[in-house]
């Protein structure tokens, strides 16, 4: 009876084609690490000015310190925006966060469009500072600045102001997490990588 010889394929060593596998995957991801920014956007305040209002309304009473008092405090604040992603940023809303010397902490919400020439009719004064305002809704294409004023507004004196432990604006957008960067004292310049290094050195 002849033999029966069964004949298997030869195994195929795979150890090759992984390799090969792992090396294109690790140019691939240092390809993404390489061209894909870290960074949302690049913020940069460029100018800010501040106009205290202090008024009083006589109630007509005889009584000592019936007088009501209100101080209120415009910050027109310059901001610049450049968008670092491969993608369009759209902006929802600027809000700001102010840390008084005691510790009290106050937000507000940018005044809107629509609210600007009431507030120029009130305080003529304070229309001489502001400048063209950065709007909510606004489309910085990718690699593009959008830059504008920004009007806050705080229910403070100028003594707080000027006393403050900080004050931060902050940007919303849509699809894209929010960014801050602090406002400096007097009428100095900010950036967003020098926001970044005050906070990492506190």
């Amino acid at each position: 009876m002849p033999e029966i010889h069964l004949h298997q394929p030869a195994h195929r060593n795979l150890l090759a084609p992984v390799l090969i596998a792992f090396v294109i995957l690790g140019i691939a991801i240092a390809l993404l690490i390489r061209f894909t920014p870290h960074r949302v956007a690049d913020l940069e305040i460029t100018h800010t000015a501040v106009y205290p209002s202090h008024i009083v309304f006589k109630s007509g009473s005889l009584v000592v310190g019936s007088d009501k008092v209100e101080d209120d405090l415009y910050v027109p604040t310059t901001l610049r925006i450049t968008d670092r992603l491969n993608l369009p940023l759209f902006i929802k809303d600027f809000t700001a966060t102010l840390t008084t010397a005691d510790g009290d902490i106050l937000t507000t919400s940018a005044a809107e469009k629509t609210d600007l020439a009431a507030t120029y009719v009130t305080f003529p004064a304070l229309k001489d500072m502001a400048s063209e305002p950065l709007l909510r809704e606004t489309l910085i294409n990718p690699g593009n600045s959008a830059e504008g004023m920004v009007l806050l507004h705080f229910p403070v004196t100028l003594e707080t102001w000027n006393h403050r432990r900080s004050a931060v604006l902050h940007i919303d957008f849509y699809h894209q997490g929010p960014l801050s960067i602090t406002i400096p004292v007097g009428n100095g310049t900010a950036s967003s990588s020098q926001s970044d290094a005050d906070q990492n050195n506190e």
